[in-house]
């Protein structure tokens, strides 16, 4: 909540889950089960329903087509439940969302935990059904979790600027960009700056990445903003362009600069932006290392340098002697190992 409310969010991977079952249970006299799945978060102990797949007729080896899409967050626990149910002949006209589930025939569920889907090396896992009391029933479902394309594409980009016009007195401007996108109603919502370059009115910047969540498409409008940093924060705009991230790719091919302009847009400025790199690649996610078999260990240190003086002055506890005589930690340290050895 506390993110969230500074317009934050967790570490989180889009994910699209995908459906499939096999053996079900036939509970049709003169045709097979007409077989749809329903999706749960359990919550507070409360199950949420986050998706329903269509109706596939006549089938007890169902591969249904609708997905449902949902957040992976590596800090928590995602418990999962799947309910198969056969849906009744007079309601095949009816939209899934408005089917009343307690008029349908059970055919079992499935429950895991979402980590357990991600983590396998490919992605899906075959769970057995069982009835409302636990014991087992005949059917096994599968569940297959895929990124979605977009949390994965990336542009990678390096500007520089020339002849931007100086906005301070004494010495030169110290600018940096800052890129938003532009919404429907014309809104500009910063996705990314680059660092400050100080004293410098032909500043090239450190490659900036931005991901196709931040810029949704290739032809979606971006405003680039060159400003003079201020430590106040007051800010004073440089110049202005409003571009693509297609014409950027174009900027790149032609070496050309693109021209900065005014506040309102009215008067074209002799700065110029230009792109040095410009490479779209794909971003790998931290999915990618955690079904890698990537581990993390999570350790805390305390550091009392403040309080032991400047490490740089032999009066220091911390102070690394050029002579080769170890300081209080030091000596403490290999201590500790002599220590350990013995036991």
């Amino acid at each position: 909540h506390f993110l969230q409310g500074h317009g934050l969010r967790g570490l989180y991977t889009p994910l699209e889950l995908s459906f499939s079952a096999s053996k079900l249970r036939d509970m049709d006299a003169l045709s097979k089960s007409d077989p749809m799945l329903v999706v749960y978060t359990k919550m507070d102990g409360r199950l949420e329903e986050i998706g329903r797949t269509e109706v596939i007729l006549n089938s007890l080896e169902p591969l249904w087509i609708t997905k449902t899409m949902i957040n992976y967050q590596f800090e928590i626990v995602q418990p999962l439940v799947f309910r198969i149910y056969d849906i009744d002949t007079k309601y095949h006209n009816t939209p899934v969302k408005m089917l009343n589930l307690a008029q349908q025939d059970f055919l079992g569920e499935a429950f895991c935990n979402l980590s357990e889907i991600v983590t396998k090396f490919n992605h899906s896992l075959s769970l057995n059904l069982r009835n409302g009391s636990g014991h087992a029933l005949q059917g096994t479902m599968t569940v297959h979790a895929e990124e979605t394309a977009s949390s994965r594409m990336a542009v990678e980009m390096t500007f520089h600027c020339l002849n931007l016009d100086n906005k301070d007195t004494f010495s030169k401007s110290d600018p940096f960009l800052r890129v938003s996108r532009l919404s429907e109603s014309a809104v500009a919502i910063p996705i990314c700056k680059t660092e400050v370059i100080n004293n410098n009115l032909n500043p090239v910047w450190r490659p900036i990445t931005l991901t196709s969540q931040q810029y949704s498409s290739r032809d979606d409008p971006l405003l680039v903003e060159c400003f003079d940093f201020d430590a106040s924060g007051n800010h004073e705009l440089m110049g202005a362009l409003q571009t693509t991230i297609a014409q950027l790719e174009n900027l790149y091919k032609s070496k050309a600069g693109a021209n900065f302009y005014s506040k309102k847009g009215q008067k074209k400025l002799k700065g110029q932006l230009f792109l040095d790199t410009f490479q779209e690649k794909v971003q790998h996610t931290f999915l990618d290392y955690i079904s890698s078999g990537f581990e993390l260990n999570f350790m805390v240190a305390v550091d009392f340098t403040a309080s032991n003086g400047d490490p740089r002055t032999p009066q220091s506890l911390h102070y690394i002697d050029p002579s080769g005589r170890l300081n209080s930690y030091q000596q403490g340290n290999s201590r500790g190992q002599r220590s350990s050895t013995v036991l």
